[in-house]
């Protein structure tokens, strides 16, 4: 056997492997998984979740990405939970300036 033949038989056989290794999740069982962005954004406004967003500093969204980690949420359920915790707590009266 030449060695060129070698090397066709291993194109070969490498060509064939990608022919039938199969077809990925992002295009197969795991596609089905996530819903598209209209479908996501039904599901939220069917749970009563509204789109919000604001700016904040850097170092806050840090602090809140890894409280979030921390406790295994997503950011989501973190800023909600802080949120509703402050806005429970008694809200400190600011003296008056005369």
């Amino acid at each position: 056997m030449k060695l060129t033949d070698l090397h066709k038989n291993a194109a070969l056989k490498a060509e064939n492997a990608v022919r039938h290794g199969g077809v990925s999740d992002r295009y197969g069982k795991g596609a089905a998984q996530m819903p598209d962005r209209k479908e996501q954004r039904r599901l939220d406004a069917a749970a009563g979740l509204v789109p919000f967003a604001c700016k904040l500093h850097g170092d806050l969204v840090k602090q809140l990405r890894e409280r979030a980690e921390a406790a295994g949420e997503d950011i989501n359920q973190t800023v909600d939970a802080l949120l509703r915790a402050a806005l429970a707590a008694p809200a400190d009266k600011p003296s008056k300036k005369k």
